[in-house]
Order: structure tokens, then sequence, then C-alpha cells
């Protein structure tokens, strides 16, 4: 089973883009979304991003992955 998070691009250059997860940051690769901007929500895997998407699945996934880890419910 293969697991993407979504983490918010805050920086781009060239096919490199730099986001940002629970306050986590990394480098990521932006040579399968070349249409990503920063401010953008990206699914990244394996140090690619994957796909764009909106800010509120992006958000959901995160609390269901931050419960999955003992935090409250969050999601209804």
């Amino acid at each position: 089973m293969c697991l993407a998070v979504p983490a918010k691009v805050i920086a781009i250059k060239d096919a490199l883009g730099r986001v940002e997860l629970s306050g986590v940051i990394r480098d990521v690769s932006l040579m399968l979304l070349p249409e990503a901007k920063v401010g953008d929500f990206v699914l990244v895997h394996a140090g690619f991003a994957m796909q764009i998407v909106d800010e509120r699945s992006a958000e959901e996934t995160n609390a269901l992955l931050a419960e999955m880890n003992g935090a409250p419910r969050t999601v209804l």
C-alpha cells in the first residue's frame, strides 16, 4: 500500500518545490506538476508531488492522519 500526504507549496525553484506539512519542510520534485504554484496543496509520495488538491481535502486528510496518531477527532 502506498500513501501520499498533502502538503502546501511554499516556494518553487525550477522543477523543485519546497512544501510544508505540520511544521516540517521538505523539497519535492514538481516535474509531474509543472502547473503547481506557491500556495497550492499537493499530494506528495516518495519525494514527488503527484496531484494538486483543494485546501479543504488537504486539511481533512491531515486531520485524519493526526487522529490515527492519537489526536482528538476533528473531522465529522
